[in-house]
């Protein structure tokens, strides 16, 4: 049997639900192997295709979604006027509720999601599109191997043409900040600390707030949207929260703070993909 393999062949920048830790965005690395016979043209299947239908079919299917667990206790899934509905329930008690169109969610067949739940599910989904002669296939999804400080986060973009308009989708992110020409690692795990766990919304966006909850809203080209958390998950921005926007806004913060230095923040989101603020 013949095996074929493609490293980082793409990654899924997603949120999902968790009953210990809440809505959690992720970063997944996505490595696929291949088994089978070989085919007339002496191949398991050809890289173009792989790069094309599979490759396509994860990004459709799970990537820049809210991955919610379908076997978890706390969740109750409703669909109402064309409209997924989603409340989960924590163990603390908290409830997180989620409205939006149905493509903006992935349901996995899992009590959580983890690595190897959502590689499964993956494995499941592509089965039906793999050629006779490819026998089995297996997916490993790991997040990028971070040296220093990082923190997921979860937003939505409403002015957005992509799926980046979907309220709560996020990235496993690295963040280095440089103090007057000097990398400073203190400055960079106080952010990452400060924005563990975290759904970075827009002020604009925030429809009702109390001392427990907040409740965020918006209308986009894929439908409306809206989202309940937990007041202590939610960190406010007076910007669409965009990585170029985040980047300036750790700058800026950090120069009304210390006035007297400079700073520069490189600010990714997910792998290898960012933005760099001054101030």
């Amino acid at each position: 049997m013949a095996q074929l393999f493609v490293n980082r062949l793409t990654v899924i920048d997603c949120s999902y639900l968790d009953s210990e830790r809440g809505l959690l965005g992720e970063s997944w690395i996505v490595d696929i192997v291949l088994r089978g016979g070989l085919d007339e043209q002496g191949m398991v299947l050809d890289f173009g295709e792989v790069k094309k239908s599979v490759k396509r079919l994860i990004d459709e299917r799970f990537d820049h979604k809210l991955l919610v667990p379908a076997r978890d206790a706390g969740l109750l899934e409703t669909a109402r006027g064309g409209q997924l509905h989603i409340d989960f329930g924590m163990r603390d008690g908290e409830i997180i509720r989620h409205i939006s169109p149905p493509d903006a969610v992935t349901l996995i067949e899992a009590e959580s999601i983890t690595p190897d739940s959502l590689a499964q599910a993956i494995e499941s989904a592509l089965r039906p599109i793999m050629p006779a002669n490819v026998e089995t296939l297996s997916i490993r999804l790991a997040p990028e191997t971070i040296g220093g400080a990082f923190y997921q986060y979860s937003h939505g973009l409403k002015l957005h043409c992509g799926n980046c308009q979907r309220i709560a989708h996020g990235h496993r992110s690295r963040l280095l900040i440089e103090r007057n020409g000097q990398r400073d690692t203190g400055l960079e795990n106080d952010w990452c600390a400060r924005w563990r766990d975290i759904y970075i919304g827009t002020r604009e966006d925030l429809v009702e707030a109390n001392p427990k909850e907040m409740t965020f809203a918006y209308e986009a080209e894929q439908g409306q949207f809206q989202l309940q958390l937990p007041a202590g998950r939610c960190y406010l921005v007076d910007s669409e929260s965009t990585v170029e926007n985040l980047a300036q806004h750790i700058a800026d913060t950090l120069k009304a703070e210390q006035p007297e230095e400079s700073f520069r923040v490189w600010a990714f989101e997910g792998v290898d993909k960012g933005a760099i603020g001054e101030a």
